[in-house]
């Protein structure tokens, strides 16, 4: 057989078991996702189009249709000119991957990992003939990519100004983006809906304004689309931008936070050095993005051998309500903690919460004497409660070694860490080293004020939560988290992992009623609306936010005490971003549902093909019909249902419905 066709057939073959192609030596490299509806292709070009060497871009189709143009790919090292903006494709290798793993806590508790890969040799041709490699995988529900630098003669070590990785949309997309003001911020922000031109250049004026990721993109005719990033270990947070200063400029391009010690750095190290990776997750529906495990898929297994004494669960919580007492006053004493935790005795819950104001400032060692921890510790042991503390950044990145040990000491289960405030290289290894010393004295972590996440929840599973959202303590002081504001949250933030927005409030308000206030605040919206969060928002350490007085007495309490942190199973039955959206989450043999509506009342058929066979006691717990008007009132009743039942949904302004599934036993 002639040597052009041996070589031809052998790419037909490979390209039908991997669904990638690619040639040595040749300017460009294909991968398709297992399902064959998602594509990106490598491809070095120069002014004149395509080259056996130039600049490196990649581009993707889904279904066929041009979802990103070709986009460039280039690394800025110190003193150097770009490594990517002139290189060949020296070998392109493909491989393909189908297993399955388990998560400690998340979404799911089994997924699988099935997914196509390239990596690909560049090479400079000219000059110092450096070298860089670009690693690919093709998911069914998204692309991911990620610079390595390998070791090499040219190169003595890692020295990264600016990562260049662009996104040329197909089209001017409408996106759900999160401005920031700048790379110190906890990404406590809104989520506002503008097309991608309105980043550029605003009332004719160029304008450069910072985006934090995730970011969500609805690319009309084409799919909806997501950005943002996996495993950022030894490496810096990605922002977006779009720098073209036109009024038609649809495309976005990386922007990583500068090194808080050297700004004129963003990243440094040895050789070799992969960047995080960049994730493109991608539907036909919004929804598909959400149930998506990607982003715990592209970080590496967990480091922790013994993970029996991690747990998710809800806890109670002191700081939300004021730390109001049995006596309805505030009062941030031992004698308050203990009272929160014989709620959670009470309630089934595994945790309660001591929040900040319980050591000295300069040492997160020794108590100030207004809450003594061992002492609630040892009372809720007693009562099978175990308990959580709070910890400021700087003091625990400062104490962490002295500290933790101590605290395993006393019994402690976990550490709320608040107010980290930078993601960075050196932000993001607090991340790490904070999760390993923290895996070493057994306790959890709970980050606030902190970065969003990016899977290291799978490597390091005693991190249970993250922050980084415009949560329900908004409501202490404006009107910031709202109805539109918590439909939008699900499609957007919750995409990159655990969101502790901290529902859970029981003194409901009508938007005409509602008043901002510190102490036992008001939550807008219907109580349903509420109950419906422990379905919908991702979060394995689950705040019960309000006070113990307040779910007293209350039906519709049932709904959060029966409902678990972590999942084995998930699935978005239909929404939009900041409208309305339906989500059903398997525990074992139960299910549990949540629906939730923004300031419009809806109406929705909901099949429930989802259950497994035989019959279900569904708890139904709903807006009443006076519950636009008067927001704290509930229905709660039962119905026997099964997989050929439709669930007929009724939301008033502002509300929900929730549901708990149990098997009928025969």
């Amino acid at each position: 057989m002639p040597k052009s066709l041996s070589q031809a057939l052998f790419l037909s073959i490979l390209t039908l078991v991997c669904g990638c192609s690619a040639l040595a030596q040749s300017d460009s490299a294909t991968l398709r996702s297992p399902n064959g509806q998602l594509t990106v292709t490598f491809q070095t070009v120069d002014k004149q189009g395509p080259a056996a060497s130039g600049q490196l871009t990649y581009a993707v189709q889904f279904q066929g249709k041009p979802l990103v143009n070709p986009s460039a790919l280039s690394l800025d090292l110190q003193g150097q000119r770009p490594l990517g903006a002139a290189v060949r494709i020296e070998k392109a290798t493909s491989s393909s991957e189908d297993e399955t793993y388990r998560l400690v806590t998340g979404k799911a508790s089994e997924v699988r990992d099935h997914y196509n890969a390239l990596h690909i040799d560049l090479e400079e041709p000219a000059g110092m003939g450096r070298q860089l490699v670009m690693e690919a995988r093709a998911y069914d529900d998204a692309i991911a990519f990620r610079y390595v630098v390998p070791k090499q003669k040219a190169l003595r070590n890692f020295q990264l100004t600016q990562e260049h990785t662009e996104f040329r949309i197909s089209k001017d997309a409408t996106t759900y983006a999160l401005e920031l003001p700048n790379f110190r911020s906890m990404y406590e922000s809104e989520y506002v809906k503008l097309p991608i031109t309105a980043f550029t250049n605003q009332g004719g004026v160029a304008s450069n304004i910072l985006i934090g990721c995730p970011l969500l993109m609805d690319v009309p005719g084409v799919a909806w689309m997501a950005i943002t990033e996996a495993n950022l270990r030894d490496y810096s947070s990605m922002y977006l931008m779009n720098p073209s200063h036109s009024w038609a400029g649809h495309w976005l391009e990386s922007r990583l936070a500068p090194q808080e010690e050297n700004p004129d750095l963003v990243v440094a190290g040895a050789l070799p050095h992969h960047s995080a990776w960049r994730v493109l997750l991608v539907g036909a529906e919004p929804g598909r993005l959400v149930e998506s495990n990607v982003i715990t898929s592209l970080n590496p297994p967990s480091e922790i051998k013994d993970t029996s004494w991690i747990r998710a669960g809800n806890t109670s919580w002191d700081w939300w309500s004021g730390s109001v007492g049995p006596d309805g006053k505030p009062g941030y004493t031992t004698a308050t903690m203990k009272y929160y935790v014989d709620f959670a005795a009470k309630s089934g819950f595994p945790y309660m919460l001591i929040d900040a104001g319980w050591y000295d400032p300069k040492d997160i060692t020794k108590m100030n004497g207004r809450v003594d921890v061992p002492e609630v510790v040892r009372y809720a042991a007693a009562k099978n409660v175990k308990v959580w503390i709070w910890l400021s950044y700087k003091a625990t990145d400062a104490q962490m070694e002295e500290a933790f040990p101590l605290y395993e000491k006393w019994g402690v289960a976990g550490l709320k860490i608040d107010f980290v405030e930078r993601d960075d290289q050196g932000g993001i290894d607090f991340y790490y080293r904070a999760a390993q010393e923290a895996a070493r004295h057994h306790l959890m972590l709970d980050f606030h004020g902190a970065t969003k996440p990016s899977g290291l929840e799978r490597t390091y599973p005693n991190v249970l939560g993250y922050e980084a959202v415009v949560g329900l303590e908004q409501n202490k002081g404006g009107t910031r988290d709202n109805p539109d504001h918590e439909l939008t949250l699900p499609f957007t933030r919750m995409l990159a992992g655990p969101m502790d927005f901290t529902p859970g409030g029981f003194d409901n308000a009508t938007r005409d009623d509602f008043q901002a206030r510190s102490v036992q605040p008001m939550v807008m919206g219907t109580r349903a609306h509420q109950l419906a969060m422990y379905a919908i928002y991702q979060a394995a350490f689950q705040m019960v936010s309000d006070s113990p007085k307040a779910y007293e007495d209350q039906p519709a309490f049932q709904f959060i005490k029966s409902a678990p942190a972590t999942w084995d199973e998930s699935k978005v039955l239909n929404g939009l971003p900041g409208e309305y959206i339906t989500m059903a989450r398997r525990s074992g043999n139960q299910w549990f549902l949540g629906s939730m509506t923004n300031w419009s009342p809806r109406e929705l058929d909901v099949p429930l093909s989802f259950l497994g066979a035989g019959k279900y006691k569904a708890e139904i717990y709903e807006d009443a019909a006076d519950a636009d008007k008067n927001p704290k009132n509930v229905r709660v009743h039962e119905e026997t249902v099964d997989r050929s039942t439709h669930l007929k949904i009724k939301m008033a302004t502002a509300g929900g419905y929730a549901v708990r599934f149990v098997p009928v036993k025969d």
